[in-house]
């Protein structure tokens, strides 16, 4: 057994016996009176460490991660967390640091950044080592973790002991996390952890989209390593050793009784025998976890049937001539006046409108069914909720509103006080306890970085810093996911392929679970069932011109989720990447869709990447086409999912521009997003107006980017780039009714004010102007109905709301990213109604819609619609508009709006205020460069 494995005394109790009752205290302090345990003791602390390799920052890189680096707990320090809310050490300790950003960023300056951040130099200065461990007590690699974070700083001196070491920390800091995913990427998670219908969810989300069997999982690996010559083979050999550290740790806490305390609570292991295993982990289980990433963050598109019904309804209002114009208009798949990252007029045409369209494979009206998933319910499986939680999965899944989030704020050395380039970035992977992203430093023979990884995918930092870079993605959404209309043949299970009836392949879940102490869901099961064809598993059936077909969709990514893996390498390898070409060069390797963004002292660059299929000519990516070989992608070979792809420099990609923003928004011109919204005000709009604003005077610092980001993260986008137009049509006349000039005048001061939903005083839990707010959440959904139903009709405009969701405010608990995630603002119809009311307006408008929809044009009616909205919505109460969940009493503003960190295990933490802004996040700075 290794000399180090627990870091304090509470991390060396042992799991102790079941509870009758899981909270009871006063059991709980007669079971902590007797647990410590003698099988495992914390090394002494080094009084020193080895000199890490080289740092170019100068002091001046730092970056957060809330809640905090430990992700694991014994099953005392859950009871003792239950009951009194008592943190094992290192849980939370940067969620402080985080949470206080809001409040006390306006006295913000470079030399209090580390008041809200960590200092991510490399190293661990001698004074400030809390632990050292020799993971399986091998001599060629050293686990330091520091005092402040807990974080894990993997020294090695073979490269086999390195990722021994990553993969022995990440264990330490999230086995239980890891395990949850790899059940969830197999489809898998409710037999694992219990029946509850998020649990149910959430495993039918992503099974949806990544129907593997085992053999699947494995020709992922054997593909992408073989593709990739000597770096697949050393790929191959990290994640072996990284997997050998895994289940070193789990064999470690099983035998110390330190494993974490779910694994008793979940029924997987007795409290008093210590029966039971802990699974060790295999290479298989990696893919499936990446799965599961890729499908959340890196898989822009689909949607392509919603886009058809809308499309056929705007048709059936118009007529195919108008309603086509009409629907083109809403789409903006080319807007003239969207937030552009590169905004140097540079052009990248991607998935245009083909002038003739080809193979266009619409539905006949009415015929659209979707594929079920669940089969055969038994128990708590058949219950309301277990069926809402799956509608709502299967609504997340197929539709291209993805979770874009993240964000980037990166300004050229020209524009620097310093005269190096300054970023602030970060993915906002949403909150959740423990975390998905985990930190460590990693150095040893061709791997020098610190940064962010995934639990479980952690052989490489994901994103973070280098010796002399730093580099950051988010979420770009391009399209790389079709639909196409597979005709029938023999029955519904039998496919044309080529003129050849084919049979559709079934792939198959069965899970069932029972009570646990952890999750008391009553017992159920019920079988997941997927048909996958060569292009794709089947999501729709319907008819088209009376033939019966089924809707498939064919991602480029499918079957290659381990590709990546070559890209996230070179990026750790300080041997590889020494520049900007060389930082484009290794992101050309990642197939996922991501924003890459780097820094170092000289230079700043971006790159767009993903595997962006080149379509057959006149194929419009926005629709489903029918599957005949004229168009199916071109070099397609359905063996291997693989085609040939648009080259690099097609790519949106830059070095060295004024400044870069990202939010999610437009890449550059003609470049083609898969999600709606990429209009006239989108959240990109935010920063692009403050970071310009920055460059425009100069000398900008750290702390000023910094305040840049943080003054957007809490603005409401609604407010800031929509309202004063609103209230200019409101005003156009006097308001004379007293509830509509009430309101009024409450909107137009927190305009005034600034737009931000912040609180009257640090940890006050009251937002200033809450009125105003209150009424805006309660106004934006009616206004955009009163504005756009009466002309679009009520068909058209409910077709439109499931391509584009209407609102995303902090509390709504609709749209892709649902309540108290931070995200916001991402999706809605806030471009849709400052086009249409500058046109009421008289203003000039670029890519306007094809018609005036508020009041028919007519000044005097809009303005009657938005009052009337306008009273309805200042006479609804606080707890009408916030109507409470289960984190919240109903009426709560500040609450329904705050961010609370979803329990992926025993561990909870408190709520922090609002913000829209990335879960990991660096600030860096670069003063040298090798």
């Amino acid at each position: 057994m290794p000399p180090s494995t627990p870091r304090t005394t509470l991390d060396r109790l042992r799991t102790p016996r079941r509870f009758p009752k899981f909270l009871r205290a006063a059991s709980l302090c007669v079971l902590i009176a007797g647990l410590l345990s003698p099988l495992s003791q914390a090394a002494a602390a080094d009084t020193s460490t080895e000199a890490a390799a080289n740092d170019y920052c100068g002091g001046q890189c730092s970056d957060i991660l809330p809640p905090g680096e430990n992700g694991n707990a014994t099953l005392a320090q859950i009871l003792l967390n239950q009951v009194f809310g008592t943190q094992p050490s290192h849980a939370e300790d940067q969620l402080g640091l985080y949470g206080n950003l809001p409040s006390g960023s306006s006295g913000l300056t470079d030399a209090k950044i580390n008041n809200f951040f960590n200092d991510s130099s490399f190293g661990v200065a001698a004074n400030q080592v809390e632990s050292t461990t020799k993971p399986g007590g091998r001599t060629d690699v050293t686990i330091v973790r520091d005092k402040k974070t807990g974080v894990p700083h993997i020294t090695g001196t073979t490269r086999y002991g390195t990722e021994y070491g990553a993969g022995y920390a990440a264990a330490q800091d999230r086995l239980w996390l890891m395990d949850v995913f790899r059940h969830v990427g197999r489809g898998q998670l409710t037999s694992f952890a219990g029946g509850a219908a998020s649990n149910q969810g959430l495993e039918q989300e992503f099974w949806r989209n990544a129907p593997y069997t085992e053999a699947d999982l494995q020709a992922q690996i054997d593909e992408a390593t073989s593709r990739a010559g000597a770096r697949g083979a050393q790929a191959l050999t990290d994640a072996n050793a990284y997997l050998d550290g895994i289940n070193a740790y789990i064999d470690a806490s099983d035998s110390g009784r330190y494993f974490p305390g779910e694994y008793v609570l979940t029924g997987h292991k007795d409290s008093i025998t210590n029966a039971g295993t802990i699974d060790h982990f295999k290479l298989t289980d990696l893919v499936a976890l990446a799965s599961v990433i890729g499908s959340l963050f890196g898989s822009g598109g689909g949607g392509e049937v919603n886009n058809a019904l809308s499309l056929l309804a705007a048709q059936n209002e118009y007529g195919v001539t108008e309603g086509t114009k009409v629907w083109e208009a809403f789409r903006e798949r080319n807007d003239p006046e969207a937030a552009l990252t590169v905004h140097g007029g540079e052009s990248f045409p991607y998935a245009a409108r083909p002038d003739s369209p080809q193979g266009e494979a619409l539905p006949d009206a009415g015929s659209v069914t979707q594929e079920p998933l669940v089969y055969d319910r038994t128990g708590s499986a058949a219950t309301a909720s277990a069926t809402s939680a799956s509608a709502t999965a299967a609504k997340t899944s197929l539709t291209s509103a993805k979770r874009g989030m993240s964000n980037a704020l990166v300004v050229s050395g020209k524009y620097t006080a310093s005269g190096h380039p300054i970023a602030v970035f970060g993915p906002q992977t949403g909150y959740f306890a423990p975390q998905l992203l985990m930190l460590q430093e990693i150095q040893g023979p061709g791997l020098s970085a610190r940064g962010a990884s995934f639990a479980g995918l952690s052989m490489y930092v994901e994103l973070g810093r280098g010796q002399d870079y730093s580099w950051s993605a988010t979420t770009s959404g391009q399209d790389i996911i079709d639909t196409y209309a597979v005709e029938l043949c023999q029955d519904d299970y039998h496919y044309l392929y080529h003129g050849t009836c084919t049979a559709m392949d079934k792939v198959e879940r069965t899970n069932s679970w029972k009570p646990t102490t952890a999750d008391g869901t009553a017992a159920g099961s019920y079988r997941m069932q997927v048909y996958r064809t060569k292009y794709g598993p089947v999501e729709y059936r319907a008819t088209v011109g009376g033939k019966k077909v089924a809707y498939t969709t064919l991602r480029s990514s499918f079957m290659h989720e381990a590709d990546s893996i070559i890209g996230f390498q070179m990026l750790n390898d300080p041997d590889y990447v020494k520049s900007p070409a060389t930082f484009q060069s290794a992101v050309q390797n990642i197939n996922y869709t991501f924003n890459w963004f780097y820094a170092d002292s000289a230079h700043t660059a971006y790159y767009n990447s993903g595997d962006n299929p080149v379509r057959a000519n006149g194929v419009d990516a926005e629709f489903p086409v029918w599957a005949q070989a004229a168009y199916e992608w071109q070099g397609w070979d359905p063996a291997t999912n693989t085609a040939t792809y648009t080259p690099a420099s097609a790519h949106p990609n830059s070095v060295d521009q004024d400044y870069y923003i990202s939010w999610n928004n437009k890449q550059a011109k003609d470049y083609t997003t898969a999600s709606w919204g990429d209009g006239s005000v989108h959240r990109g709009d935010l920063l692009e107006d403050r970071v310009s604003k920055l460059v425009a005077a100069g000398g900008v610092t750290r702390s000023a980017l910094v305040k840049a980001m943080a003054d957007a993260s809490v603005a409401d986008l609604r407010a800031e780039d929509v309202l004063p137009n609103l209230l200019k049509v409101v005003n156009s006349s006097p308001v004379t009714d007293s509830t509509a000039a009430d309101a009024v005048s409450k909107l137009s001061a927190w305009v005034t004010a600034g737009a931000k939903r912040t609180e009257t005083s640090a940890g006050s839990h009251t937002y200033a102007n809450a009125d105003a707010i209150r009424i805006l959440d309660a106004w934006w959904p009616l206004l955009v109905k009163a504005e756009f139903q009466p002309g679009l009709g009520n068909d058209l405009y409910t077709a439109f709301g499931n391509n584009l969701p209407v609102d995303e405010a902090p509390s709504a608990g609709h749209g892709p990213t649902g309540s108290h995630a931070g995200s916001s603002f991402q999706f809605g119809w806030w471009s849709y109604v400052d086009k249409d009311i500058r046109s009421v307006l008289g203003q000039p408008v670029q890519g306007g819609l094809s018609r005036t929809y508020c009041g028919g044009g007519s000044l005097s009616a809009c303005r009657d619609a938005l009052i009337s909205s306008l009273k309805e919505a200042a006479g609804k109460s606080a707890s009408t508009v916030y109507p409470g969940d289960d984190q919240c009493s109903a009426g709560d503003q500040w609450c329904a709006d705050s961010i609370v960190q979803r329990t992926l295990g025993g561990i909870k933490h408190g709520k922090i205020t609002w913000q829209n802004r990335p879960t990991f996040q660096q600030v860096v700075e670069y003063t040298s460069h090798r």
